[in-house]
């Protein structure tokens, strides 16, 4: 992963492969932001005029090379647009830092270091610059003939211009000042969990199954002091988890269900994550249609989420209780499988009626509520691409938020919105409920096809233990990205939701949620 250090050097002293500075859209043209003082005197006070006649024009995003001006002792200056230059008295916000760093990184993969010389007024803001330069420098290549496959064959490294930048220089970070200190740790920990939930979602399913998956869980759990719990094929039967087994019974592959749980001493709160790990879904029975196959490997990114989440609380040393719950299973078509009209007996004694076998991350996400509500922590969120409806409602960037408590879903909005994460809350009209009703089963997996989204969470709702706090995170737009790479977002699994999480388990701790 990318190195972040805090630089007491100068832009125009320090010795890099690149300096990066950050430029904004005023009201006569280009305007060059703090922290880039000493590059534009470099270039006699005229560096905006030079992006200028380049085309800079500062939007969000935008990246300009030039030449460094004698003086520098970096060879290059890379200009990075920061959008509409704030008022006077207004600073950058810190999502426009993010995406500013993320975007420089990016431009610059296969450079060795790079100094970014973006506006760092506090902590808050080098922690945005820290996050966005190593989630920007981001890169999958494990699958690749010059990467290293998962099975430890396919030898060359990388090759050196499409290498990720190698060191991330903080310029004006303090690095003798505690909270500029615990911002960077803090950042480097969090990008190094995002990036994990990334290559989980970008490995190719015939390398990630739910058996391989959970041996992650177990790997991680050793190197960090987490505790953990995987229930296979045997275990579910005997335990009677009907939601898991019915998903799984189509593949070679069986399902499992992950615990992986980070403890501590002085925790008086217990927060549980529950993750849909649908590790291949090809709709089962309810064959999708063409077209809608090719990336179905991104169905377990709820699941990836809540594993780097956990994961990240123990680094972080969070004093809350953090429980994961990973509901893993590949969804496929074939003798065994289950078949709609067939009725599943579900962990919490409920029965389900399946009328669509592709409505199938909400019935391992049932067992596994049912699961976690039994330990009576003092909230519950679920995070899982389960609907095609929330990108129809929402869009590509954003994800959707329902709970059965309006105070929560408040919060956990708030919180993705705070840590750059773009979030709508969403309704759960008790209407919709009676299209769930079955003639041979306590309800079906299906209701109204209208408000398909809010459906899917009513369904969850009933699962939940009576009296626990219970969001729905429904990330299915913005945890796969198809597009070109922007900001900090590359393209393919983006690590959706995982910000929020570890900020609201950190809130929690701090005893902010009540």
């Amino acid at each position: 992963m990318t190195a972040l250090t805090l630089s007491t050097s100068s832009a125009a002293t320090l010795r890099a492969d690149a300096v990066v500075v950050g430029v904004a859209k005023g009201a006569k043209g280009v305007v060059v932001a703090p922290g880039a003082d000493a590059v534009d005197k470099a270039f006699g006070g005229k560096l905006a005029a030079v992006l200028e006649t380049l085309g800079a024009s500062g939007a969000e995003g935008e990246v300009t090379k030039l030449p460094a001006a004698d003086g520098l002792k970096a060879p290059v200056v890379l200009a990075v647009g920061l959008g509409d230059a704030p008022g006077k008295d207004d600073g950058y916000g810190h999502e426009a830092l993010r995406r500013a760093a993320g975007s420089a990184a990016r431009a610059l993969a296969g450079s060795k270091k790079a100094g970014f010389a973006l506006p760092v007024e506090d902590a808050e803001a080098a922690a945005a610059v820290s996050e966005g330069a190593l989630l920007g420098a981001y890169s999958y290549a494990a699958s690749r003939g010059n990467g290293t496959a998962q099975n430890g064959k396919g030898g060359k490294k990388n090759d050196a211009k499409s290498a990720p930048l190698g060191e991330v220089a903080l310029l004006g970070g303090k690095p003798r000042d505690k909270e500029f200190k615990a911002a960077a740790a803090r950042s480097q920990t969090l990008a190094a969990e995002i990036n994990r939930a990334r290559d989980l979602i970008n490995l190719p399913p015939n390398d990630l199954d739910p058996k391989t998956f959970a041996a992650e869980a177990q790997a991680a759990a050793k190197e960090f002091g987490l505790k953990v719990e995987v229930l296979d094929e045997k275990a579910l039967k005997k335990g009677g988890y009907g939601g898991l087994l019915g998903v799984g019974q189509g593949s070679q592959a069986p399902p499992r269900l992950v615990r992986i749980a980070h403890t501590h001493a002085k925790a008086t709160k217990t927060l549980a994550l529950v993750g849909k790990g649908i590790t291949y879904d090809s709709g089962g029975i309810s064959l999708k249609p063409a077209g809608h196959n090719e990336t179905m490997k991104c169905d377990m990114s709820g699941a990836a989420a809540v594993f780097a989440a956990v994961v990240a609380a123990a680094r972080l040393g969070l004093e809350v209780n953090v429980t994961g719950w990973l509901a893993l299973a590949e969804n496929m078509p074939s003798g065994s499988a289950t078949r709609p009209g067939d009725v599943l007996s579900m962990y919490s004694g409920k029965t389900v009626e399946v009328l669509n076998t592709d409505a199938e991350g909400r019935l391992v996400l049932a067992d596994a509520l049912t699961r976690a509500s039994e330990e009576s922590p003092d909230a519950i969120v679920d995070v899982a691409t389960l609907t095609g409806a929330m990108v129809l409602a929402l869009g590509h960037r954003t994800f959707g938020i329902m709970a059965n408590d309006d105070a929560f879903r408040t919060s956990v909005h708030e919180i993705a919105e705070e840590v750059g994460e773009q979030s709508w809350p969403m309704p759960m009209p008790s209407e919709l409920r009676k299209g769930m009703d079955s003639p041979v089963a306590d309800l079906a997996n299906m209701g109204e096809r209208m408000g398909g989204g809010l459906v899917a969470g009513l369904f969850l709702k009933e699962f939940v233990g009576e009296g626990i706090a219970w969001a729905h995170l429904d990330i299915a737009g913005p945890a796969f990205h198809e597009g070109a790479p922007w900001g900090y977002t590359p393209k393919g699994g983006t690590g959706s939701a995982v910000r929020t999480l570890v900020r609201l388990a950190e809130r929690t701790a701090a005893g902010d949620l009540g």
